[in-house]
């Protein structure tokens, strides 16, 4: 990636609200640059989407779940569309939220779902529906659970600090 490519999707990890001219006064190029490159980096799917990070405690959830799932070793493509049609379907029929599913490594599990919760009596009924999945192990699932109440939490979701890193480290993914 090039050096305005780097400081470009840093000052969008920290602030998307920002107009071209904002960008482009932030990172020293023009605003016609920045509208180019933002373009390219879509087109690229560099840049996914545009969000933003609510206070999760102010909109009533308590609970984040960190989820481990044992992934099983005789997994067949028809197991795994099965699976896939059974998260899609838990995603729409129930009212989990959702941050991340994915598959992974480590702790002897496979998959890991990160999601957020009003209370402990949701999080079981949750996790309920997560055991319930098809082609899971229920006694491979373990969770780890965040009060998002405890105010020694130190930073439970912000991507200031991915974009602080990512533009430190950027220098070394860049192409010229």
């Amino acid at each position: 990636m090039k050096d305005v490519e780097v400081r470009l999707i840093s000052e969008l990890m920290k602030n998307s609200r920002r107009s071209d001219r904002e960008l482009a006064k932030a990172i020293g190029v023009s605003q016609p640059t920045v509208s180019r490159t933002i373009g390219k980096l879509q087109k690229e799917g560099k840049i996914k989407e545009y969000t933003m990070i609510p206070d999760f405690k102010q909109l009533g959830y308590n609970i984040m779940a960190v989820t481990f799932i044992g992934k099983q070793e005789t997994e067949k493509d028809e197991e795994r569309k099965e699976l896939l049609k059974g998260v899609a379907k838990m995603e729409k029929e129930t009212p989990l939220a959702n941050l991340i599913v994915a598959n992974g490594m480590g702790l002897e599990k496979g998959r890991m779902i990160i999601n957020f919760f009003k209370d402990y009596s949701s999080f079981a009924e949750g996790l309920k529906i997560i055991k319930n999945l098809p082609h899971i192990d229920a006694d491979k699932v373990d969770s780890f659970l965040v009060d998002l109440n405890d105010d020694r939490n130190f930073r439970i979701l912000s991507m200031t600090e991915i974009a602080r890193h990512f533009q430190r480290s950027g220098k070394v993914l860049t192409e010229e």
